[in-house]
């Protein structure tokens, strides 16, 4: 018999068969559960007459042990040769009792420990990324002191692929955002009579705060992944490790003219969006409300005094650092494999554009403070 009971004494001695292994463990389970643990008090498990035990034997062994334990009997096992005492001992300190489902925590207390554990790593990203824009401002200002050591061909193909290739993308959403504007302004101030004051709401909303929002937002979907992605993938390579080896700053030869080139890019990029912003509403107002360009034009120049025409513009070398920073920062994080790289490209996008659009607001708060 696998497994037999005697329990004629004062303590119940248990009998395990000859062979206890994997392929009687069904048999062992089904004995197992029928084994009444009753009122013992002394247990001994006798494996005198075992000669096969692998570790599912030996696990199961453990199972009869843990199982007359918790009934509360004292339980010795008895018998096992040299190799099979090893063999239990072995499995004994691996056995650990779990539950089937961990305890489930009250709701409040699960939602307040992930906010703080968000938050937490939200201020660590930040601190990381303020810390890296430091040390990126830092080199910058090293390398304007020594224009020698500034990488002039790069800065002016990444201008290239900021600015020139950007352009028609930007012209494009800022023509179609410009006409809807003035489709939606002018069916709400129509009802007041005042759809002239249309081109007052196109002009001003463009160049104060569509035109470089939409610009920087474009842009850092479109270049800023870029930048994650090359860099990303030069560190899959471990081409910025053999950079280091051969004394050459990562910092210098990649980042500095990715910044460059975006401080200069961007407010341009955003005086073509403010101007083709107009365009599409002026042409819009022509077509749908019958002002002539002639009149748009002068409404528009109305509108646009003092700091209003240039606001935006201001913004815009802001913007291009913050989406520098990100972009190579996660690309800079890349660790080695193709899904960390789309994971931090992807991080590098999310993160440029939320970073925009909260510093475009303290702008906004601040503008207001100030009576601008």
């Amino acid at each position: 018999m696998l497994l037999t009971v005697d329990d004629t004494n004062a303590e119940k001695r248990i009998f395990i068969g000859e062979h206890l292994n994997s392929q009687s463990a069904g048999e062992f389970e089904n004995l197992l559960s029928q084994l009444p643990t009753g009122d013992a008090q002394s247990v001994v498990i006798d494996l005198s007459k075992l000669q096969t035990l692998d570790t599912t034997g030996a696990w199961l062994v453990q199972k009869v042990v843990k199982l007359f334990q918790r009934a509360g009997a004292s339980v010795v096992v008895d018998g096992a040769n040299p190799t099979h005492s090893a063999l239990l001992d072995h499995v004994s300190d691996s056995y650990r009792y779990c539950e089937i489902a961990p305890p489930i925590q009250p709701v409040i207390i699960r939602i307040l420990t992930e906010i703080g554990e968000n938050t937490l790593r939200v201020l660590g990203l930040l601190g990381a990324l303020m810390a890296f824009m430091l040390r990126l401002l830092a080199t910058m200002s090293i390398a304007l002191r020594h224009p020698g050591q500034l990488r002039w061909r790069a800065t002016a193909y990444q201008l290239e692929a900021i600015g020139t290739r950007s352009v028609p993308i930007v012209g494009l959403i800022a023509f179609l955002i410009g006409g809807v504007l003035v489709t939606q302004g002018a069916f709400q101030l129509r009802k007041f009579g005042a759809e002239i004051f249309v081109v007052d709401m196109l002009a001003i909303s463009i160049f104060r705060e569509l035109g470089v929002l939409l610009t920087a937002i474009m842009v850092a979907g479109r270049s800023g992944s870029a930048f994650t992605a090359h860099i990303g993938s030069m560190k899959l390579n471990e081409e910025i490790d053999a950079m280091e080896v051969i004394g050459m700053s990562p910092m210098t030869v990649l980042v500095v003219p990715r910044l460059i080139a975006f401080v200069i890019a961007l407010p341009v990029l955003t005086l073509f969006a403010n101007f083709m912003g107009l365009v599409g509403g002026a042409f819009v107002a022509w077509v749908t409300l019958g002002i002539s360009p002639v009149v748009f034009i002068e409404r528009a120049g109305e509108a646009l005094q003092g700091w209003s025409l240039w606001l935006g513009v201001l913004k815009a070398p802001v913007f291009a650092v913050v989406i520098t920073v990100c972009g190579c920062f996660e690309g800079l994080m890349v660790e080695n494999s193709a899904v960390s790289l789309g994971k931090q490209t992807t991080k590098s996008v999310v993160e440029a554009i939320f970073l925009v659009i909260v510093i475009n607001a303290a702008f906004a708060i601040l503008f207001t403070a100030l009576g601008i």
